[in-house]
């Protein structure tokens, strides 16, 4: 077999065989196939696509090119849920205790966040002392008795996905449906759990823009999930604006206590319980969906919910009294209002523009290594629908970079747009 010929195949069009994928994976991950015949082969995927049997063979390939996590040590129906990254994305802090108090383990690796704020290690590293490395025999004990932790993924976790999609990245061939869903699954997969859900969101704030791409992805997703046998479901929610008012490292963490105690905003609130609900029927525990709601409403409203956060940072060394205190995260030197230039309703809170003001003032990274301000970010005060008076306060900017403030409230400004009419989001687009 030869590497031009699979190329070839590919760029005419022609649908590859097992073998002709496994080959190209292997090798690569290997060091046998050169980056430049790769980016050649990634740019005739890109351009030419992949059969459903094709997308889940190259999942397969990039699956088993490191180590699996075995979680059959963990009692229970195993549960995961992936997001494809927004802004303001403080699901899992949420969705990870609530769904663990109503009886449901959750064994969650997550990873560190490129762009406008850090991953949920990031903010979960907003608690001092916590610890998001830990050893496997650790997690599982962590799960078995306390029902949740969330750790960090190994580097031998879908190797090959970490090597192809640092080609990717520089070559113009990120934005590939059947790429983006082998990347995201070969990685859940791995994880080792036995139900996943997904959060697929659509908008100008998202990875996919368009419903249309992102039902695709989602359904993609969905497909290769349910061929390795593991529970799926997906939806697809808006990320035109913000979810929830928080965007920043501990801003959002600070957002998440509230959400659990039953302060936290309403579409924040709503997500994690439209992913919850679909996790808990998966692991049998509800018969429905409104069952599983009303199950995790009652574990807020009991704040059974919010003690299964604090044990989740207290065992992996975290310092919970901040559960407590949450105003206690707001340490930023800087705090700036922004107040509206006019009167009317909010038509618009550009999500992408909000998460370049976060990044500008320190709370994003542009590569893995460079180092984040957990206190930096935006807390919105208006969004989609609200009426606001000229002169309200819109936004407010957290910041130690006080050379950073004239350049964000620049982008939060332009964020904003307005009518004279009252304008209604959805959140939650589809449920799959």
């Amino acid at each position: 077999m030869h590497v031009y010929d699979v190329i070839a195949k590919k760029r005419d069009n022609i649908e590859l065989s097992t073998e002709e994928i496994k080959f190209m994976i292997d090798g690569f991950t290997k060091g046998s196939i050169p980056d430049y015949q790769m980016a050649s082969f990634l740019m005739a995927v890109f351009i030419r696509g992949m059969s459903d049997r094709e997308t889940t063979d190259l999942t397969s390939c990039m699956l088993h090119s490191g180590e699996t996590v075995d979680l059959s040590e963990i009692k229970g129906f195993k549960v995961d849920k992936h997001s494809t990254g927004g802004v303001g994305d403080t699901t899992t802090m949420v969705l990870a205790p609530l769904v663990s108090s109503c009886g449901v383990p959750v064994a969650k690796m997550s990873g560190r966040g490129l762009g406008h704020t850090g991953g949920t290690l990031d903010k979960l590293e907003s608690f001092p002392g916590f610890k998001v490395e830990i050893s496997k025999e650790e997690f599982i004990s962590n799960v078995n008795k306390n029902g949740v932790a969330v750790v960090g993924q190994t580097a031998d976790i879908a190797p090959a996905d970490k090597k192809i999609y640092a080609l990717r990245d520089v070559t113009a061939t990120v934005n590939s449906i059947p790429l983006i869903a082998a990347s995201i699954m070969s990685k859940k997969l791995a994880a080792g759990a036995d139900g996943i859900v997904l959060d697929v969101k659509t908008g100008v704030g998202a990875f996919m823009q368009t419903f249309e791409g992102s039902l695709e992805l989602a359904k993609k997703m969905i497909e290769i999930g349910k061929s390795h046998g593991r529970k799926m479901n997906a939806i697809i929610s808006n990320m035109d604006e913000p979810l929830g008012y928080a965007v920043g490292n501990k801003l959002e963490v600070r957002e998440a206590i509230l959400t659990l105690d039953g302060k936290g905003p309403a579409d924040l609130l709503e997500l994690c319980l439209t992913l919850g609900s679909l996790i808990i029927v998966q692991s049998g525990k509800c018969a429905n969906t409104d069952e599983a709601r009303e199950l995790m409403l009652q574990k807020i409203k009991s704040g059974e919910a919010k003690e299964k956060f604090k044990l989740l940072i207290s065992s992996q060394y975290g310092d919970p009294s901040y559960i407590d205190n949450p105003d206690k995260l707001l340490s930023a030197r800087h705090v700036v209002e922004i107040k509206s230039p006019e009167s009317g309703y909010v038509k618009r809170c550009d999500a992408l523009k909000i998460g370049k003001a976060s990044f500008v003032l320190g709370a994003g990274r542009q590569t893995k290594e460079d180092i984040i301000d957990l206190d930096a970010g935006v807390i919105l005060e208006k969004k989609v629908g609200d009426y606001v008076e000229k002169g309200d306060i819109l936004a407010r900017l957290y910041t130690n970079r006080e050379e950073k403030i004239s350049e964000a409230k620049s982008d939060v400004l332009n964020a904003y747009e307005f009518s004279n009419e009252k304008i209604e989001s959805k959140l939650i687009q589809k449920i799959l």
